[in-house]
């Protein structure tokens, strides 16, 4: 075996670099514990405990909000859609959503004005976005580069 001080120091890493670990049997009979490699991402997300799709949004008049994406380490590919005057939605191709254990984070960015948004998980593929003006009225074109997250814990 390599002694640790003969390998050289990585000036880079990125989430698909692998690192050397030795899984647990989490009590199974198998006692072997073998070693094995594990990317810095499974890393990271066995960590947090949850996987995320992070965005800045940007809504204009009556279009649908247009995310540039920042994070996304879900495996899916979110679509977004507008239904109705400030009433949005965010879909996925396979089942994540868990009403238990999905959250959203978010804000509406750069606008000054009191506008807000309100969302919920209306489908294990779907979650539905209602943004709204300063008396309380579903409203478009609120969002102006808003920070918006969604983080499924496992």
């Amino acid at each position: 075996m390599a002694r640790i001080i003969a390998y050289p120091s990585a000036n880079n890493i990125s989430s698909d670099d692998c690192l050397i670990g030795t899984q647990k049997d989490n009590g199974s009979t198998n006692q072997s514990n073998p070693t094995k490699n594990f990317s810095v991402e499974q890393v990271v997300v066995a960590g947090l405990g949850y996987t995320a799709y992070t965005a800045l949004l940007t809504q204009v008049g009556i279009a649908a909000p247009v995310p540039t994406v920042v994070k996304n380490n879900t495996n899916q590919t979110f679509t977004w859609a507008r239904s109705a005057p400030g009433v949005y939605t965010v879909t996925v191709g396979n089942t994540i959503f868990d009403a238990a254990k999905t959250l959203v984070f978010g804000n509406i960015g750069k606008r000054s004005k009191d506008d807000y948004f309100r969302w919920e998980v209306t489908s294990n593929v779907e979650i539905t976005i209602t943004t709204f003006d300063n008396v309380g009225n579903p409203s478009d074109d609120v969002f102006e580069t808003g920070s918006f997250e969604i983080r499924i814990y496992s």
